[in-house]
């Protein structure tokens, strides 16, 4: 919740004014099950239940929307963390997870690059993304948090859901096959590791928040990884400006679209959210798609890759994406993109016989220890 609310700022669904401790205590409005206002896991992801973090929520700001003081709400909004402190197994499950299935989409990129041309790669990977979560069964999505298709976005969040579509989606997605045409998939997985640099400085700026100690630290340390990991690729002169500010500008997208998500994500759950995250985006990206797709050879390699990049780097990863957010914080599980440029380069390095200077080595030893030193409780 972002500081320096004015004191009449009330709940915009019960009208009432900040709880007392008394009521806090008691799990004011929406408190967890039993009684006692104690919340639990729910799902086997572990995140937590949307009573409990609507409680949560209330008992800690009073509020679940942000008002500036003109009495309007705030487009990006501080969320609070389901975990504050050290990851748990289950964070680390779901933090090793999407650096792996992300960082494998650079690659699948590539190969789709051999018989698509950028728009449809993205076409398909997002339209594949969010047919799979809406297919996912409600035996499944219950589990999780809301069943998908029984979820309403309040009129108050859909500006916030369109302009997700557009920066987490639609503007990244359509930048990343393009630039792999310019520069290969392991560079352009390392760059990609800039998001964290623009998630907190817009956290620091828009919803005033501040990094420090070991979360600072952890920053500092994984920049530097990144580029000693960098430097050996960058510096070899094969690789073209407009592709590399292409994939910084779709980093630049990642670093608002994380903090925009973890407020939204805490009030509707995951899945509800990136399944009509990416149906909007699907829209937003089907003429490009379609403008070219005279070009595309069809070959069944590459549309399997696409598909996976689809269906599992675009729609599962997301959803898991979601959770994390929620559970550790936006400026935290940015930090998923220190451990991409270890993947993409060792993929890389197994199919498509890419060579690891000395000084890359050094850098991937930073990132882990960037990750894990962010993973310390929070100041």
């Amino acid at each position: 919740m972002a500081q320096g609310l004015n004191k009449s700022t009330l709940d915009p669904k019960i009208l009432r004014p900040r709880p007392t401790q008394r009521e806090a205590n008691a799990g004011f409005e929406g408190g967890g099950g039993g009684g006692g206002g104690s919340c639990g896991p729910a799902g086997f992801d572990g995140a937590m239940s949307e009573s409990c973090e609507h409680s949560r929520g209330l008992r800690r700001y009073g509020a679940l929307v942000s008002m500036n003081t003109h009495g309007r709400e705030r487009l990006f909004q501080q969320s609070t963390a389901a975990n504050d402190g050290s990851f748990t197994p289950q964070d680390w499950g779901l933090f090793v997870a999407v650096a792996a299935i992300w960082g494998s989409s650079f690659l699948l990129i590539d190969i789709g690059l051999d018989a698509f041309p950028p728009g449809l790669i993205t076409l398909i990977r997002v339209g594949s993304g969010a047919a799979a979560l809406w297919a996912l069964p409600r035996s499944i999505t219950t589990r999780v948090g809301k069943p998908v298709f029984a979820t309403k976005i309040e009129p108050t969040d859909r500006t916030r859901l369109f302009l997700l579509s557009v920066i987490w989606v639609a503007i990244p997605f359509t930048l990343f096959p393009i630039a792999e045409q310019h520069i290969n998939s392991s560079v352009t997985g390392l760059l990609n590791g800039a998001t964290p640099i623009f998630a907190a400085t817009v956290a620091a700026v828009l919803l005033r928040q501040r990094a420090r100690g070991p979360l600072l630290g952890g920053l500092v340390v994984g920049f530097i990884g990144i580029g000693l990991i960098s430097a050996p690729s960058i510096g070899d002169g094969s690789n073209q400006a407009s592709g590399v500010f292409m994939v910084l500008g779709a980093t630049v997208c990642y670093g608002f679209a994380i903090n925009l998500a973890a407020p939204l994500q805490a009030k509707y759950g995951s899945l509800p959210l990136m399944a009509r995250m990416l149906s909007l985006a699907t829209l937003w990206t089907l003429p490009y798609g379609l403008w070219d797709i005279g070009e595309a050879d069809w070959e069944i390699g590459p549309l399997i890759a696409v598909l996976v990049l689809g269906v599992f780097g675009t729609g599962i990863a997301f959803a898991v994406m979601g959770t994390l957010v929620g559970r550790v914080g936006s400026t935290r599980a940015s930090f998923i993109t220190y451990l991409i440029p270890v993947v993409s380069l060792t993929l890389g390095i197994a199919f498509r016989d890419d060579t690891v200077a000395p000084i890359a080595v050094v850098g991937i030893a930073l990132v882990i220890g960037g990750a894990v030193l962010a993973s310390r409780r929070s100041a």
